[in-house]
């Protein structure tokens, strides 16, 4: 499946240009579908400001969340790749900063989950361990790990992610789950903790039982931080993705 060619295409929708999977089966986990507009009927008033909408007060349709707001409530065009967008679209202040907030994970964090970075890999309860190069796959589907062997997890076969992080002080470390880890100091320069491993449990496709992958960091251990720590931002935009 991870092997077939992903082709794209353009698309028009009420929102704008997309660029999209010619294949919907392989749309990025990370995308969010296009909401449903709230019809015009429905909405005689702006949904942030109260405006009454007339003929000098137009209503427009924020293009993430799909409300309706007045020009001043909803006037700022912003890059929304979640939703594949070509170009920045219309979208009201909460949406916009959102979005804004999420630009830095495909400018930055992608390319670095795309990149790689070494690790001792250790499968379900195995005493062997080997050193693979994991890296997300183009498509955003998979994770792709590659030493002696190779290895593919599906990122939405995952269902707990924990990382095992180094203090400050020698000797001393601890273990965050993905849900406290999101928001927690050491994913941003200067933070007192670094990322040093992570704990996957995914249920391969056809499986029955999870399995757990263990990931330690080798070698560049600061590539291997920064690698654990894009990976949790990708772990919050999957269970929002999930959720919607």
């Amino acid at each position: 499946m991870s092997s077939v060619p992903d082709g794209k295409k353009l698309v028009r929708s009420p929102s704008g240009l997309r660029m999209v999977p010619e294949n919907g089966a392989f749309t990025s986990p990370f995308s969010l579908d296009e909401p449903q507009w709230v019809p015009d009927k429905e909405c005689p008033r702006c949904m942030q400001c109260d405006a009454k909408f007339d003929f000098i007060t137009r209503k427009h349709h924020c293009r993430r969340c799909g409300r309706c707001f007045c020009d001043k409530c909803c006037s700022r065009k912003v890059a929304l790749p979640r939703m594949c967008f070509v170009d920045p679209v219309r979208q009201c202040g909460a949406c916009g900063l959102l979005s804004q907030r999420e630009s830095e994970f495909y400018d930055k964090q992608i390319k670095i989950l795309t990149g790689g970075a070494a690790f001792v890999v250790t499968l379900d309860s195995s005493e062997k361990s080997q050193n693979m190069t994991c890296r997300l796959a183009n498509n955003h589907r998979y994770l792709f790990l590659d030493g002696e062997g190779h290895l593919e997890v599906e990122l939405s076969r995952i269902s707990s992610m924990q990382v095992l992080a180094e203090e400050s002080s020698p000797g001393e470390s601890e273990v965050l789950t993905y849900t406290s880890l999101l928001d927690s100091q050491y994913l941003s320069e200067g933070g007192g903790s670094r990322a040093s491993g992570m704990l996957l449990q995914h249920r391969p496709q056809g499986a029955q039982d999870p399995q757990q992958l263990r990931m330690e960091a080798v070698e560049d251990r600061k590539e291997a931080s920064a690698w654990l720590a894009a990976m949790h931002k990708a772990a919050k935009l999957l269970y929002e993705a999930k959720d919607q």
